[in-house]
């Protein structure tokens, strides 16, 4: 089984925030699961995946769809979460994911993020998340 947990700085962060996060991490590796993945974010949330942006549900459904076109699995490892201070909303990550290809083959790149948090209803979803990769190496 993955493990999704992270490390912290030591300051106070918020322990939902922290499982949000691994919640998150699971459903991105999930490849059916794509209601579940557009549901944490906020119905205007805007995502910036490398050079692909998208900006309410349908759009992050969308995108989010064709991230799997031609990958069978992937692995996110979130290795490192940084709050921007004590129970910040707002997190710079990094961290590795790993990908089986339907063509055949494997990659593996690393990734920083930025994401925003709020809190809805007692649970957390993101309004801005935006992952930086070297697409260039993505695509070897």
């Amino acid at each position: 089984m993955t493990s999704y947990m992270s490390e912290y700085p030591p300051i106070p962060f918020d322990p939902a925030y922290k499982k949000f996060f691994e919640d998150f991490y699971a459903t991105s590796d999930t490849p059916d699961a794509h209601s579940k993945y557009v549901e944490q974010f906020t119905p205007d949330a805007t995502l910036v995946m490398a050079s692909k942006k998208a900006t309410g549900s349908e759009e992050i459904l969308a995108l989010r769809r064709g991230l799997w076109e031609k990958v069978t699995s992937r692995v996110h490892k979130p290795l490192k979460i940084f709050p921007y201070g004590p129970n910040s909303d707002e997190v710079m990550l990094h961290g590795t994911v790993r990908y089986e290809l339907k063509a055949g083959g494997k990659s593996s790149v690393d990734w920083a993020a930025y994401a925003h948090l709020v809190k809805i209803d007692g649970g957390v979803k993101m309004d801005f998340y935006q992952v930086y990769l070297d697409t260039a190496a993505q695509a070897k």
